[in-house]
C-alpha cells in the first residue's frame, strides 16, 4: 500500500503524523511512503531521516494526496484539503468529528473512509491512540494555566505553589482520567492544592493512590462541580466520552461565582469543550477573558512540544497503521475490534454512533457498509 504523509496546515500544529522508524517498519513490509517536504521539520525531523528510512520525499501535498491510498495525519482534514480527498481512500487521523457537522458532511461527501484515532478503543475502554496526547495535554495544562494566571495574561498575578506564608493557588480538575490523572500528577508535583472531581469512585480512588493522598478527590455532581469551580484559582477541563461531544459542565453561572483573573484550560475544547463559554484558540493567540475568566482553549496542546508528541504518537499509532496497509482497511477492522471502533465514516455512510447522534445522522453497522 501507498501511505500519504502531508504537512499538517492546521494553525501552530507542528507535530508530523510519522518518525523515521515508522517509515522504516512500513518499507520492511513492502509499503510505500511518500512523504510531503518539510512535513517533519517543526518536530526536528529532517527530510534526509526520512529518505534514508526509505520514504519518498514529494513536493507540495497534491502530489502526496494524489499517489497515497492511505493518507496518516495528526489533525482533522482542512478546508484546503477537502478537495484533495477522493472517494476510496482512507484518512487515519484524529478526526473529532462530533464537534464540526461540516467536515462530517465533507467526508460523506466525498465518501472516504475516515478512522479517528480518538475512538479506537480496547475493550476495556482504553483510548490508545488518545493516551500518548493525553498525556502530554495533561502534563501542558497545568503549565498553561500557572502562565494564565500571571498578570501578563490577564490573571490574578497568582503563583500557583505559593511561598512561605502565602496559600497555594487552589486547582479544580474535572474528570480523572488520562489528561486529569497527569494534570493532576504535574499539579500536586508543582505545589498546588489540587481536587479533582469524577463519576468514578474506583478511578478516584486510583488517583489518589497515584499521589499519596496529596488531592482532594470529589464525586461529580451538580453541587460539587459548582463548589469546586467557584474555589479554584484555576479549572482543568479534562472530560470525554469517546466520539462523541463533551458535556458541558461548567456553565456562565458558574465562572461569575470565580474570583476574577481565575483561569480555566479546557483541554476538551477540540471535542466541543466542557466549559459554556469555551472556544478554540491557537497557539499564537491562546488566551481571552470572558466573564472576568482567562480562557485557555487551544485545540491542539500536544503541538507545543511537536519533537515529544510525534514520538509518542508514533508510538501509538504504528501497529493500527501497518495493519491497515497489510490487510486493507476492512480486514484489518475484522481482525481488530478496537480498529473496527475507531472507523466513523465508509463512503458516504456514518458508522460510529456518537457522530451519527451528535449530527442527527443515520448510522449504519460497519458490517452493513
Amino acid at each position: 500500500m501507498r501511505i500519504g504523509i502531508p504537512t499538517e496546515i492546521k494553525a501552530d500544529e507542528n507535530r508530523v503524523a510519522i518518525t523515521p522508524s515508522g517509515v522504516a517498519a512500513f518499507a520492511a513490509r513492502g509499503h510505500e511512503v511518500v512523504l510531503e517536504a518539510g512535513a517533519g521539520l517543526c518536530s526536528a525531523i529532517p527530510d534526509r531521516a526520512y529518505r534514508a528510512a526509505g520514504a519518498t520525499v514529494v513536493e507540495g501535498a497534491d502530489a502526496v494526496w494524489e499517489r497515497a491510498e492511505l493518507i496518516l495525519k495528526v489533525k482533522e482534514p482542512l478546508e484546503p484539503e477537502f478537495d484533495r480527498m477522493r472517494p476510496g481512500q482512507i484518512v487515519f487521523t484524529y478526526l473529532h468529528l462530533a464537534a464540526s457537522r461540516e467536515l462530517t458532511a465533507q467526508l460523506l461527501e466525498r465518501r472516504v473512509v475516515g478512522i479517528g484515532y480518538e475512538t479506537v478503543q480496547l475493550a476495556d475502554g482504553t483510548l490508545p491512540l488518545l493516551v500518548p496526547m493525553s498525556e502530554v495535554a495533561g502534563r501542558l495544562s497545568i503549565q498553561a494555566g500557572a502562565t494564565s494566571l500571571e498578570m501578563r495574561s490577564g490573571g490574578k498575578g497568582l503563583l500557583l505553589p505559593g511561598v512561605s506564608g502565602v496559600r497555594r493557588g487552589r486547582v479544580t480538575i474535572l474528570g480523572a482520567g488520562v489528561v486529569g490523572l497527569n494534570a493532576c500528577v504535574v499539579g500536586v508535583g508543582f505545589g498546588a492544592d489540587v481536587t479533582i472531581v469524577d463519576i468514578n469512585p474506583l478511578r478516584l480512588a486510583y488517583v489518589r493512590d497515584v499521589v499519596q493522598g496529596h488531592v482532594t478527590t470529589l464525586m461529580s455532581n451538580a453541587a460539587n462541580i459548582e463548589g469546586a469551580v467557584a474555589s479554584a484559582d484555576l479549572v482543568v477541563c479534562s472530560v470525554l466520552i469517546p466520539g462523541a461531544r463533551t458535556p458541558q459542565l461548567v456553565t456562565r453561572a458558574h465562572l461569575s461565582q470565580m474570583e476574577p483573573g481565575s483561569a480555566i484550560v479546557d483541554v476538551a475544547v477540540d471535542q466541543g469543550g466542557c466549559a459554556e463559554t469555551s472556544r478554540p484558540t491557537t497557539h499564537h493567540d491562546p488566551r481571552y477573558v470572558e466573564e472576568d475568566v482567562v480562557h485557555y482553549c487551544v485545540s491542539n496542546m500536544p503541538g507545543a512540544v511537536p519533537h515529544t508528541s510525534t514520538y509518542a504518537l508514533t508510538n501509538a499509532t504504528m501497529a493500527y497503521a501497518l495493519a491497515v496497509a497489510d490487510h486493507g482497511w476492512r480486514a484489518a477492522t475484522e481482525r481488530d475490534p478496537a480498529l473496527a471502533k475507531g472507523v466513523n465514516v465508509v463512503e458516504g455512510k456514518v458508522t460510529h454512533p456518537a457522530v451519527a447522534a451528535a449530527h442527527d445522522f443515520d448510522c449504519v453497522a460497519l458490517a452493513d457498509t
